[in-house]
């Protein structure tokens, strides 16, 4: 049944302002489509526009719809804006938490005219995921900017009511859009307008009457906080966890226990029972020196289990194989019970790649090899495009999956365990006249990461500040921690040169006086 006009649409004759920001995928353009022909179907003027962008993923684009709330015969032909202007929006679309943030940094929404609606989940923007560091924007600072910016906020976990009613996004976000009071037409028009698209309607249908009752229900509440992951139930791991509560402080046990978890699912049983007696050592120590909350050997474990379950080949190839991975990207793309799906992966090895993947000593011989050498690299100039959801592409990555069953012999596993004595040793060998220092140096680890380049770099820039604590007596904790905030902040290494320069500056200055 319709409903009056709204007053801010009714009584005045400036159009309804509506911006949508969605990802490629999500539906936006069709949900604008909906909006447009409702308004003409009845008897308005509507425009709608789009501005592509490459933020995330496929791109977030920006589409502007603007309605004008008045009989074509009244006015025939408006001006409308192809544009959203700053302070001049009366409705925000997000279909996720970072695009609303970037409406509310344009300026699109203001706390005297704007409704916000977004979805609650997050989708990381490419900024976020490249930071060498911990790149992501905090959810509740995001949910703040929200509210101080809005004149009514609406946020709900609209992302997963369209995965229970097996549609996108941009269903349940025009439901809640018909919810809000604001477009001069009601429910059934809206629906109206779903039906005559054509496509999907039964779950369209759905997925917009799951928007329109979650914008109804408790208007004023916050997404509920995350849930805390469920126990470890793996009945394999349970003589390992039960290793880890009888001889690992309560404090630790939790990290302890996944980083059990972590090294199990990366290699075998074996290599988590490695894990702890790797980690056993440091626990003792921290034990010796009695320093409350036992930050040593719970950076430790942390680091550790990060450090041992490091990304190869065959790692990244099995990550892509597990049957979760396919679902997912199927909950992903909405794919039908009639449907095909075709996943294509992009590989490009380099040398040292394929050389960690190698026996310890074949590996040294194929990188300071010759004729061998400039082969592997000629053939691996080019990427590579495998279709995992073929036999072929699927039974290719199997067999580099396979080669985790050598991984210990490897050339990469015997400079990783290297470096983690090393690591470990050094900070044994501080905390007893430093402990603070010692917790940095664990912490250290943290510019290790990734694979191929990205690795490499990490690699870099860890054994830079290592070696500049090598025969030095002045280092300190808050030095240390100086240096690796600014490499973490700049993977060119830049920002630790000038960091690494501006503190010898000071300590030579310092000696001089």
């Amino acid at each position: 049944m319709s409903r009056e006009v709204p007053s801010n649409a009714a009584s005045h004759s400036k159009p309804i302002k509506i911006a949508i920001l969605a990802m490629g995928g999500e539906g936006g353009g069709v949900l604008a489509d909906w909006i447009v022909d409702a308004a003409e179907t009845q008897g308005y003027h509507a425009l709608s526009t789009s501005v592509p962008g490459v933020a995330q993923r496929t791109g977030a684009t920006i589409y502007y719809v603007e309605v004008l709330p008045i009989a074509r015969e009244v006015q025939r032909s408006p001006v409308f804006s192809l544009m959203p202007t700053p302070g001049d929006v009366d409705v925000v679309i997000a279909s996720e938490l970072m695009e609303s943030a970037r409406a509310v940094q344009r300026g699109l929404v203001t706390p005297d005219k704007t409704t916000l609606i977004t979805s609650s989940h997050r989708v990381y923007a490419m900024p976020e995921k490249m930071a060498m560091g911990d790149g992501r924007v905090s959810t509740e600072q995001l949910l703040e900017a929200g509210r101080k910016a809005a004149r009514k906020y609406v946020v709900r976990e609209f992302s997963r009511l369209a995965e229970r009613n097996g549609s996108v996004i941009s269903a349940v976000l025009f439901g809640a859009l018909a919810a809000a009071d604001v477009l001069p037409w009601g429910r059934k028009e809206c629906e109206s307008a779903i039906e005559r698209g054509g496509v999907g309607v039964a779950a369209s249908f759905k997925a917009f009457a799951a928007g329109f009752d979650a914008y109804r229900d408790d208007v004023a509440q916050d997404p509920p906080p995350a849930e805390r992951p469920r126990a470890l139930e793996d009945p394999r791991l349970q003589d390992l966890l039960h290793r880890v509560r009888r001889h690992f402080p309560a404090d630790i046990a939790d990290v302890v226990a996944h980083g059990v978890k972590r090294a199990a699912d990366y290699q075998d049983l074996a290599y988590a029972a490695e894990y702890l007696d790797r980690l056993a050592p440091m626990v003792e120590l921290d034990k010796q020196l009695g320093v409350p909350g036992w930050r040593l050997a719970r950076e430790t474990a942390r680091y550790l289990a990060l450090w041992m379950t490091f990304e190869d080949t065959s790692r990244v190839a099995e990550l892509k194989l597990r049957a979760s991975r396919f679902q997912r990207v199927g909950r992903e793309v909405q794919v039908g019970q009639q449907q095909l799906m075709h996943i294509n992966e992009y590989f490009h090895p380099r040398l040292q790649e394929i050389a960690d993947m190698l026996p310890e000593g074949v590996g040294r011989w194929l990188m300071s090899s010759g004729i061998p050498r400039a082969l592997v690299e000629r053939f691996t100039q080019g990427g590579r495009v495998i279709r995992t959801t073929s036999l072929t592409g699927f039974l290719m990555l199997y067999l580099v999956a396979g080669c985790r069953g050598f991984r210990r012999g490897s050339l990469r596993y015997a400079r990783e365990s290297q470096a983690m004595r090393i690591w470990i040793a050094r900070a044994a060998r501080t905390a007893p006249t430093d402990y603070a220092l010692a917790c940095e140096i664990v912490e250290c680890q943290r510019l290790i990461k990734g694979y191929g380049d990205t690795h490499a770099r990490g690699m870099s820039n860890y054994e830079t500040i290592m070696s500049m604590l090598e025969g030095r007596t002045w280092a300190t904790a808050e030095q240390v921690r100086e240096l690796r905030d600014a490499a973490l902040a700049d993977e060119s290494g830049q920002k630790l040169a000038r960091a690494l320069e501006a503190q010898a500056s000071a300590n030579v200055a310092e000696v001089s006086a």
